[in-house]
């Protein structure tokens, strides 16, 4: 197992030996990243709930976005199925959508089911000049009748309201809450004339697959913290890089056995980092390089495509230990410095 202690290499045990003595010496650990299979996630929620830390997720950001919205307004949303088999207007909000594995589906496909089965599907866009939020309000005041001075919103406007099934795909990190809140609004618009749905895509940080823990494990969405030996859900006081700048956390973990930069306040502190791929030495003070689920091991992470959990088999098994395995022994290892 490939680790680097303090810069310098190091075995597998001084590598868990010295992560698990930053932990202890910590009263307010942060936990940030889990950008890994779920197996990883709950070993790293378990482990901070024995600790006292906080959790907090690498898309967290986004995530917030659509919480948000959701509990302000409501939401109409549907699946990626859903979106292949039926619609033949697909708008995409901003630019993020764009690269997304669905919209390539979208291209290669036709409506297969319901009343757009065998005609054509067409993929728009909305191209914003100004702020994404304020051309979203733009485009549902189009919609309402409210403004028609822009042709190419009213032209998007008219292909929606006239679809058999649309569907507005957005990325929420990029949108923002009021973006968000906005999008919902204007798709409920839409719904009194016809049928339209939003969906929100997720990118590879399985930010999806920590909700998804977060709330089977503590009832709660992502940003939990264990201070108190409950779990407690605030987006604001657990945000990571917000306790990292304001130096109420005095140490942190970062998972990502999934690639992903790294941010730069992990530096900063007292830092562990379980990361796959050729790691920074110098990224934290216990590095430690895990195997990456999907590819050097097996995994269930988070299905944009299905909007759901599932196995990964790896594509190229290699020696390298799963996170899981490696916060296990540094569990295992702080359980035994308490008893000592």
């Amino acid at each position: 197992m490939a680790a680097w202690v303090k810069g310098g290499a190091a075995d597998a045990d001084g590598a868990v030996q010295a992560a698990a003595a930053i932990l202890a010496a910590a009263r307010t650990p942060v936990f940030a990243g889990l950008n890994a299979d779920v197996a990883a996630i709950r070993a790293a929620t378990h482990l901070a709930g024995r600790i006292g830390a906080s959790l907090d997720s690498l898309g967290s950001a986004g995530t917030y976005a659509d919480l948000g919205a959701l509990a302000r307004v409501g939401a109409m949303t549907t699946t990626p199925a859903e979106v292949v088999g039926r619609a033949d207007v697909v708008l995409l909000v901003g630019e993020a959508p764009r690269g997304a594995a669905l919209v390539e589906r979208l291209n290669a496909t036709a409506p297969s089911r319901g009343r757009a089965a065998g005609g054509p599907r067409t993929l728009l866009r909305l191209d914003a000049l100004s702020p994404l939020p304020i051309a979203v309000a733009a485009l549902r005041a189009h919609a309402r009748g409210h403004l028609a001075d822009d042709h190419g919103l009213l032209a998007l406007a008219k292909a929606l309201a006239g679809a058999q099934y649309g569907a507005v795909l957005y990325d929420p990190a990029e949108l923002g809450a009021a973006g968000v809140e906005m999008l919902q609004g204007l798709v409920m618009d839409l719904n009194e004339r016809t049928r339209c749905f939003a969906l929100s895509l997720s990118g590879a940080d399985q930010d999806r697959a920590a909700l998804q823990v977060a709330a089977w494990t503590t009832g709660q969405a992502i940003r939990v913290g264990f201070g108190r030996h409950v779990p407690e859900h605030d987006p604001w006081r657990f945000d990571a890089a917000r306790l990292a700048a304001s130096g109420e956390a005095d140490a942190a973990l970062w998972l990502s056995s999934r690639p992903a930069e790294a941010p730069a306040w992990l530096a900063g502190l007292p830092s562990i980092a379980l990361v796959s791929g050729e790691p920074d030495p110098g990224m934290a003070e216990v590095v430690i390089a895990v195997g990456e689920p999907g590819a050097e091991v097996g995994g269930v992470l988070w299905n944009e495509g299905r909007a759901g959990l599932s196995y990964r088999a790896p594509a190229a098994p290699a020696a390298r230990p799963a996170a899981a395995e490696i916060l296990g022994r540094i569990a295992a290892t702080l359980d035994a410095r308490k008893d000592a």
